[in-house]
Order: structure tokens, then sequence, then C-alpha cells
């Protein structure tokens, strides 16, 4: 297996740049197009494997082999879309408190390397305060962080992390919202202004349907957005969270 060379440091060209970015890449765990072609971008990278799927052993394994961070990507309930989609042992709204706990740790203990946890799709459970409560304590008993991906405006996923104690993020762009190129380029040249003028940028894409389009596209803009920000694991962005050795 290939070992991609990247740091976490600025050269002496971009010494002075304090702007940050982090890269999450979604819906690894199911032998799904552009995998291999995400785990060679030459940047740190935070990989999003699904529980309880096919190739969720061996994506997290080569993630953090390669030097990549691993975060669970929890399937959980939208508002809209088909229950397909979702995966094995999704959080649902309508579960019990113990059903969920029992879920989230299921899936917590299925992603080898895990330090933190997103959620796939939920823009139903994240707007939810007793599903995301219950996530969240156990987020907290383990010791991860939560990336709010943002599928919902209206996520209670910070009020209830900032509550009880447990770090947490939001997402700030999606590479690949709608699977064609001209919008991943769009979204890719945003990301590109953006670093200009925030100190700190997350954006997420996906394996799967676009996989390829957005693994080229950020390849394309890696030299670009890195004469304007340091690329980062996005562990490294998150509040009171300690930043693990890679």
């Amino acid at each position: 297996m290939a070992l991609v060379v990247f740091s976490t440091t600025c050269s002496s060209v971009f010494a002075e740049k304090n702007h940050k970015v982090a890269i999450v890449i979604d819906d690894f765990g199911n032998n799904m197009k552009g995998t291999e072609q995400m785990l060679s971008l030459p940047i740190p990278l935070t990989v999003a494997v699904m529980p309880f799927l096919p190739s969720t052993q061996k994506d997290a394994t080569a993630a953090h082999k390669k030097g990549y961070e691993v975060i669970v990507h929890l399937p959980m309930e939208p508002k809209k879309g088909k229950a397909s989609w979702l995966g094995p042992n999704a959080i649902l709204t309508n579960l019990s408190d113990q059903e969920i706990r029992k879920r989230v740790e299921l899936a917590i203990d299925n992603v080898p390397f895990a330090i933190g946890i997103n959620n796939h799709m939920g823009s139903k459970a994240t707007s939810d305060e007793r599903v995301m409560r219950i996530v969240l304590a156990v987020c907290k008993e383990r010791g991860l962080f939560f990336f709010d991906s943002k599928t919902n405006y209206r996520s209670v996923v910070s009020k209830i992390a900032d509550e009880i104690g447990v770090p947490v993020i939001e997402n700030k762009l999606f590479f690949d919202d709608i699977y064609t190129m001209s919008h991943i380029e769009k979204q890719s040249r945003l990301l590109l202004e953006k670093v200009k003028s925030e100190t700190t940028m997350i954006a997420i894409g996906h394996v799967g349907e676009p996989g390829e389009m957005t693994s080229n596209a950020i390849k394309e803009y890696i030299p670009k957005i890195k004469q304007e920000a340091t690329f980062v694991f996005l562990s490294e962005l998150v509040e009171n969270v300690p930043i693990p050795l890679h």
C-alpha cells in the first residue's frame, strides 16, 4: 500500500499564512467509487466511514495507515429520503433512549481508529433534542468530538453539545451536494474565495457517484488553496479536544 506523504506544517513559502482549512470526505465503508482517489490526496484528510458496511473495516484501516484521520459517519434519520440510503442500525427519532445509545456505541465500536462522529443525512435527527442528547452523551463518555454536517440549519447539535460539554464543530461548505462537475468546480472556487477571508474553513466531499469528480477538483485546487491557507485535520479546528498523534 502506497504511503501518502504530507505535512500539517506550512512550508517556508507559506509560513505566514494563518488561515486553516479542513477537508472531510463522507460515505466510506461501502466500496464506493472514488475511494482510492480520495485516499491518495496529498493533504491532511478526515475520512468519515459508515459503520456496518462491507468495506467499513478496510477503509478505516487504510485511511489510518496512510496517516489520515478517521471519524464515524453515523447514519441518522432525514426529513426526506429513502430509508435504504441510511444503511444498517440508523439513528431514528422513534427509537427508545436505550436503542439509540446501543446503536451509537455499536457504530463507534465498528469503525476502527475513530476519534469523532459526524452525521450521515440526519436532517430530522439532528433537530431532535432527545436524540442528540443521547448521541452526544455517548460522545462525551467515549472522548469523541461531534462534527455537525449541517444538513439542517435548525440543528440543535451545538446547543446540546455546549450544555453537556462535548467538543463540536460545524460544516461550512459542500463540494458535491449536486452531482455535476460544473457545480463541484463552482464550490471549489467558492472554497478558495472563502479561505482568503475566513480564518477557518471546513468543506465536505463524498465518495460514491461524485467521488472521482470531487477528488479531481480537490487535487486541482490544492496548490491554489495552499497559497491562502494551511490544510489541517478536522480535529485541529475543534476547540477543547486533544489533537491526536497522526
